[in-house]
């Protein structure tokens, strides 16, 4: 088991408390780092990461990870997508909702993009789980998007799920990508 410290660079602390349990089954002790930097506007989830790896890099001695993630739904042709956080700062899930009345298709998609830099090296993990907009916030648990997204083969929101989010979230696949490879690269580090 992997047993070292690295950071999030996160100012979001729903982010935070999600992958502290899910690395911590790897034996990753993971510590907040609120260093506010500029999400660029870009096409993608991964260059948005990217541009964070690269502004982040001369500023953290130890290895950091960054994570950015985004809501994509079907009829609203990727909406709100790579603009997520600012689309729930602005009009939240009210306004997703309204946006939803009367539309069938309520098909989405959540995507997370995990960007680590151990000091020379960057990595990119990707995650991502289908489901769809409910048609009415549920659930107390969660932050964000979650009390509108019903992962797929479920009839709970993220938000009723609780901590079984993180066995099944876009998250939890991205961060457990991260975890596979930080043990990987430390059992071949103990054979060199």
């Amino acid at each position: 088991m992997v047993s070292f410290k690295i950071y999030f660079v996160t100012g979001n602390k729903g982010k935070f408390e999600e992958a502290k349990e899910i690395l911590g089954r790897y034996g990753i002790k993971i510590e907040m780092k609120h260093i506010p930097y500029p999400e660029v506007q870009a096409e993608t989830l991964r260059e948005v990461v990217d541009f964070g790896l690269k502004y982040l890099q001369d500023k953290l001695s130890k290895p950091f990870f960054v994570e950015d993630s985004g809501l994509f739904i079907e009829a609203l042709k990727g909406f709100p997508g790579v603009y997520s956080a600012y689309v729930f700062k602005t009009i939240g899930n009210n306004g997703i909702l309204k946006l939803m009345e009367n539309v069938e298709n309520r098909n989405a998609k959540f995507i997370s993009v995990v960007g680590y830099f151990d000091g020379k090296n960057k990595r990119i993990f990707e995650g991502a789980v289908n489901g769809r907009i409910s048609h009415s916030k549920r659930g107390g648990k969660g932050f964000g998007f979650d009390p509108i997204f019903i992962p797929e083969n479920y009839n709970n929101t993220f938000a009723e799920l609780g901590s079984e989010k993180n066995k099944i979230s876009h998250r939890y696949k991205a961060l457990k990508k991260l975890g596979e490879y930080l043990k990987n690269a430390e059992k071949s580090q103990r054979k060199e």
